[in-house]
């Protein structure tokens, strides 16, 4: 990692607005993002609430700029098309809450080319998404505090075809990295299930029909079977085919928790990231009835929820 990110200060120097003294080194990106940030030449700037996109053709030719990008959002977009320069997206949430304790998650655009996007901290940059890191690119997340994000051009001989771009969600807390980096695929204790009951985007009971591997998104999607659906916040599920009061959906996992289709029913909570169900706690059903009654009986239930 250390040394993707000495490579990418090499590549960075190469923003800098005015050609290098002859025989000394490029400067370090530190100096370049100082120059920048205290209002060097040339630099452009675009703000927007939500989204931002924009193209490297309204670059002059003679010069290479950074641009800075503000966006105030708690989910949007950056899509760059021609990228020339670099780009320094500026995210923060649209309240006044503190960005302390906020995690940053940013799934490339399929077929997203023509730039690298890293995580700068006072001039120290970590490789995020390679440029042209494949279909499908995999969801990165870091905590605000880590820094910001740093997309800085390759070099190219044809630009044209070349659009650079991401999605990006800001949530409180760790959920965005354990749903989408680390779950330690790990069963729930039984107070996370029953925070999960109250606090998930979706909550059903059912049964895995089948198991769908996908090693170059490091992703397995689980197709189920719904016998009850007790809350979806987006259109997961779907009235089954046959009828009969049943849904079916999808909800995805990691890859590493080598999920596989089996019997009997089961809670599935979670929560919608970049539009796709990503699963939580997932107990057996009969093992959260039990926890949700011994709960019960000690007034400990932090909300309540059927479980015939």
């Amino acid at each position: 990692m250390r040394g993707a990110a000495r490579g990418a200060r090499g590549r960075a120097g190469q923003l800098w607005p005015r050609p290098p003294v002859p025989g000394a080194g490029p400067p370090p990106p530190l100096l370049l993002l100082l120059a920048v940030l205290l209002g060097g030449a040339g630099a452009q700037y675009s703000s927007d609430l939500c989204s931002w996109k924009g193209s490297g053709l309204t670059h002059e030719a003679h010069r290479k700029e950074v641009e800075q990008v503000y966006l105030r959002c708690a989910a949007g977009s950056v899509e760059w098309m021609y990228p020339t320069g670099a780009l320094i997206v500026n995210l923060r949430p649209n309240t006044f809450s503190p960005s302390r304790g906020l995690t940053v998650c940013i799934k490339p655009f399929s077929g997203s080319s023509g730039a690298n996007v890293y995580l700068e901290r006072t001039g120290e940059l970590r490789l995020l998404v390679p440029d042209g890191s494949g279909p499908g690119g995999r969801v990165q997340c870091f905590s605000l505090e880590q820094g910001g994000l740093f997309v800085e051009a390759t070099p190219q001989q044809d630009i044209s075809r070349r659009t650079t771009g991401f999605q990006y969600e800001l949530m409180s807390g760790r959920r965005g990295l354990g749903h989408a980096l680390s779950a330690p695929c790990r069963p729930c204790s039984d107070a996370e299930v029953l925070l999960a009951v109250c606090t998930s985007d979706f909550v059903v009971r059912g049964s895995i029909q089948d198991v769908t591997h996908v090693p170059e998104r490091q992703e397995s999607v689980i197709h189920l079977r719904v016998s009850r659906l007790y809350r979806q916040k987006s259109r997961v599920f779907r009235p089954a085919p046959e009828g009969h009061g049943h849904w079916q959906g999808r909800i995805l996992t990691l890859l590493e928790c080598g999920v596989r289709p089996g019997h009997g029913d089961f809670l599935f909570t979670g929560h919608m990231h970049f539009g796709e169900a990503q699963l939580g706690c997932a107990p057996r059903f009969s093992d959260f009835q039990r926890t949700y009654r011994d709960a019960e009986e000690r007034g400990l239930n932090p909300c309540e929820i059927g479980t015939e």
